[in-house]
């Protein structure tokens, strides 16, 4: 099937006795067992839970994993998969990745004697040479968050395997409709569910989807033992967005291509930040590797004032945190997403005063350029 009908029709539909075409909501935290020694299938739903299953099966299918895991949260997604490292174990990152990845690495898994180094993972060479005999993985955020960066992530798993790393990709950005990194020859894929795959900004979800049986069996173990489960409530609207995926894709991909384009040209802006504009660097590459460019972009102004008028006069694009949604949010990267990262670093990254983050909805696109121009001017 093709991918439009598989957002639909994917995952295993649990079995309904009224024959409902939508997944039912199991709201319940266990279940009965028919006999001694005998199971439905489903015990609890910390483990299992049937409206949860189903989304979980819909993730593996359109990101072409083994098995998949639905969390409460994206950065619970990340910390299942970060218990799978021990003390003294070294991990590579993407050098510009969104700042509560570097937070929860930092303090969280940092506390736990993993160590971490951020590095161009586009640049094979400085990749090579930053791992260590410690190293066990690599950690790819493309594009990144917020400066749009992309790894070849076929080059980048090439390096790993030849020193026997997993290779684990973000893939929040382009979702498995544009992008799919397992594909590619990577072991791990994450989503924070909150953004595309729900993409109404009103769930909170995350995903680790596996390629291979082993690594599914010891991602259950973690995700069952902690108890990073999904709610059903939540996975249904998950289900529920993941069914327009398709179309909300393409429309904001449209949008952002269109006001990317016409920000170029104000005479206030200094720099934009798309990968779908053909000049950008990395336009190349995520053209050979994925099916689209998404719909998150950035871009400086000329100046700090600028960028803060801009956040106060905007009117139908909400400033707010958050991306993905059918809603445009215009984001601070400077004191949100990357406050916690040293100043030194955010500037060195060229996370400045200057720079905002769009998330690009499927409003007109007109409409959206017309609010723009009015902050701008």
């Amino acid at each position: 099937m093709e991918l439009e009908t598989r957002v639909v029709h994917g995952g295993d539909q649990p079995a309904d006795v009224h024959g409902a075409v939508s997944v039912p909501i199991y709201a319940t935290a266990t279940f009965a067992h028919p006999g001694v020694g005998q199971t439905t299938g489903y015990d609890y739903s910390r483990v299992e839970n049937p409206t949860r299953h189903h989304l979980e099966r819909l993730l593996a299918d359109l990101e072409g994993g083994v098995d998949a895991v639905a969390c409460a949260t994206g950065m619970a997604a990340i910390a299942c998969v970060g218990d799978l490292f021990a003390p003294g174990d070294h991990i590579l990152h993407s050098d510009d990745l969104y700042g509560g990845s570097i937070r929860y690495f930092r303090t969280v898994l940092g506390k736990r004697s993993v160590t971490f180094d951020g590095v161009d993972t586009d640049d094979v060479v400085a990749l090579e040479a930053a791992i260590r005999d410690t190293t066990r993985a690599v950690f790819i955020e493309t594009p990144t968050n917020p400066m749009m960066h992309v790894t070849d992530i076929a080059a980048a798993v090439a390096v790993a395997k030849r020193h026997g790393l997993l290779v684990i990709v973000d893939n929040t950005f382009l979702s498995p409709y544009f992008q799919n990194p397992l594909r590619l020859g990577a072991d791990i894929v994450v989503h924070s569910g909150t953004k595309y795959l729900g993409g109404h900004n009103d769930s909170l979800a995350g995903y680790v989807v596996t390629a291979s049986s082993d690594l599914a069996a010891r991602i259950r173990t973690i995700f069952g033992s902690v108890g990073y489960a999904l709610g059903p409530f939540d996975a249904w609207l998950q289900i529920r967005g993941i069914k327009t995926l398709a179309l909300r894709m393409e429309a904001s991909q449209r949008n952002a291509l269109a006001i990317a384009s016409w920000l170029r040209g104000h005479p206030k802006v200094a720099a934009v930040h798309y990968v779908g504009l053909p000049d950008h660097p990395d336009h190349a590459v995520s053209a050979q590797q994925a099916r689209g460019f998404g719909s998150m972009l950035s871009f400086e102004l000329v100046d700090e004032a600028t960028a803060l008028r801009v956040l106060d006069r905007v009117q139908l694009i909400a400033y707010a945190e958050s991306l993905g949604g059918v809603e445009s949010l215009i984001t601070y990267p400077f004191t949100q997403t990357h406050a916690d990262v040293p100043e030194a670093e955010r500037r060195r990254r060229g996370i400045t005063e200057r720079l905002l983050r769009l998330s690009v909805g499927i409003e007109a696109a007109d409409d959206l350029i017309a609010d723009l121009d009015r902050a701008l001017a």
